[in-house]
Protein backbone atom coordinates (compact mmCIF):
# COMPACT_ATOMS: atom_id res chain seq x y z
CA UNK A 1 0.00 0.00 0.00
CA UNK A 2 1.18 3.54 -1.12
CA UNK A 3 2.49 6.10 1.78
CA UNK A 4 0.28 9.16 1.45
CA UNK A 5 1.80 12.62 1.93
CA UNK A 6 -0.19 15.50 2.27
CA UNK A 7 0.83 18.96 0.86
CA UNK A 8 -0.04 22.39 1.87
CA UNK A 9 0.38 25.26 -0.62
CA UNK A 10 -1.25 28.29 -1.88
CA UNK A 11 0.93 27.60 -5.40
CA UNK A 12 -1.05 25.03 -7.24
CA UNK A 13 2.72 24.94 -9.49
CA UNK A 14 4.46 23.80 -6.15
CA UNK A 15 1.67 21.58 -5.19
CA UNK A 16 1.73 20.10 -8.96
CA UNK A 17 5.73 19.85 -8.95
CA UNK A 18 5.74 18.17 -5.89
CA UNK A 19 2.94 15.82 -6.86
CA UNK A 20 4.48 14.64 -9.45
CA UNK A 21 7.61 14.10 -8.14
CA UNK A 22 6.06 12.21 -5.10
CA UNK A 23 3.48 10.29 -7.36
CA UNK A 24 6.58 9.48 -9.44
CA UNK A 25 7.80 7.80 -6.62
CA UNK A 26 5.00 5.62 -6.11
CA UNK A 27 3.70 8.13 -3.38
CA UNK A 28 -0.67 8.98 -2.85
CA UNK A 29 -0.67 12.72 -2.72
CA UNK A 30 -3.31 14.65 -1.09
CA UNK A 31 -3.08 18.50 -1.69
CA UNK A 32 -4.63 21.60 -0.30
CA UNK A 33 -3.76 25.34 -0.61
CA UNK A 34 -4.16 26.57 2.99
CA UNK A 35 -3.96 25.66 6.31
CA UNK A 36 -7.96 26.13 6.90
CA UNK A 37 -8.78 23.89 3.31
CA UNK A 38 -6.00 21.43 5.35
CA UNK A 39 -7.60 20.88 8.60
CA UNK A 40 -10.97 20.32 7.03
CA UNK A 41 -9.59 17.17 4.19
CA UNK A 42 -7.72 15.77 7.37
CA UNK A 43 -10.33 15.74 9.67
CA UNK A 44 -11.29 12.27 6.93
CA UNK A 45 -7.65 10.98 6.41
CA UNK A 46 -4.48 10.33 8.55
CA UNK A 47 -1.44 11.19 5.88
CA UNK A 48 1.56 9.23 6.82
CA UNK A 49 3.50 12.94 5.98
CA UNK A 50 2.76 16.46 5.86
CA UNK A 51 4.97 18.65 3.94
CA UNK A 52 3.40 22.60 4.33
CA UNK A 53 4.16 25.68 3.09
CA UNK A 54 4.58 29.19 5.76
CA UNK A 55 3.45 32.07 4.20
CA UNK A 56 -0.38 31.35 2.87
CA UNK A 57 -3.98 33.00 3.06
CA UNK A 58 -6.33 32.32 5.78
CA UNK A 59 -4.27 30.53 7.69
CA UNK A 60 0.03 29.84 7.27
CA UNK A 61 1.77 27.07 8.32
CA UNK A 62 2.61 27.46 12.02
CA UNK A 63 -1.16 28.20 12.84
CA UNK A 64 -1.97 25.23 10.63
CA UNK A 65 0.58 22.79 12.00
CA UNK A 66 -0.66 24.05 15.96
CA UNK A 67 -4.28 23.17 14.83
CA UNK A 68 -3.54 19.71 13.71
CA UNK A 69 -0.98 18.82 16.38
CA UNK A 70 -4.02 19.74 19.07
CA UNK A 71 -6.20 17.18 17.03
CA UNK A 72 -6.45 13.39 18.49
CA UNK A 73 -3.94 11.94 16.36
CA UNK A 74 -1.98 14.66 15.30
CA UNK A 75 1.05 13.94 17.05
CA UNK A 76 2.03 10.81 14.93
CA UNK A 77 2.24 12.32 11.67
CA UNK A 78 5.74 13.72 10.77
CA UNK A 79 5.52 17.69 9.53
CA UNK A 80 8.27 19.35 7.50
CA UNK A 81 7.93 22.93 5.90
CA UNK A 82 8.59 23.56 2.58
CA UNK A 83 8.73 27.08 2.11
CA UNK A 84 10.74 29.97 0.56
CA UNK A 85 11.35 31.31 4.13
CA UNK A 86 14.77 31.35 5.78
CA UNK A 87 14.59 33.25 8.77
CA UNK A 88 15.69 31.34 12.01
CA UNK A 89 12.73 32.78 14.04
CA UNK A 90 10.70 30.93 12.29
CA UNK A 91 12.56 27.45 11.94
CA UNK A 92 12.62 28.15 16.01
CA UNK A 93 8.79 28.53 16.19
CA UNK A 94 7.99 25.55 13.52
CA UNK A 95 10.03 23.28 15.66
CA UNK A 96 8.23 24.63 18.73
CA UNK A 97 4.99 23.67 17.62
CA UNK A 98 5.71 20.38 16.00
CA UNK A 99 7.86 20.24 12.96
CA UNK A 100 10.47 17.88 12.03
CA UNK A 101 12.39 19.73 9.76
CA UNK A 102 12.70 22.74 7.17
CA UNK A 103 13.31 22.80 3.24
CA UNK A 104 13.89 25.56 1.24
CA UNK A 105 12.10 26.54 -1.91
CA UNK A 106 13.00 25.90 -5.04
CA UNK A 107 13.44 22.26 -3.75
CA UNK A 108 16.18 20.03 -5.36
CA UNK A 109 13.27 16.58 -6.62
CA UNK A 110 16.24 14.10 -5.06
CA UNK A 111 16.06 15.70 -1.67
CA UNK A 112 12.78 16.37 -1.68
CA UNK A 113 12.66 12.07 -2.54
CA UNK A 114 14.96 11.51 0.57
CA UNK A 115 13.46 13.47 3.39
CA UNK A 116 10.13 11.86 2.66
CA UNK A 117 11.34 8.63 2.68
CA UNK A 118 13.20 9.61 5.94
CA UNK A 119 9.46 11.20 6.73
CA UNK A 120 7.62 7.76 6.32
CA UNK A 121 10.13 4.98 7.49
CA UNK A 122 10.61 4.09 3.74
Amino acid sequence: MAKKVFIVDDSPSVRQMVKKTLAGAGYDVMEAGDGEEALSLLASVRPDAILTDQNMPRMDGLSFIRAYRGRPGGMGVPIVFLSTETRDDLRQQAKAAGALGWMSKPFDQAQLLTVVKRMVGT
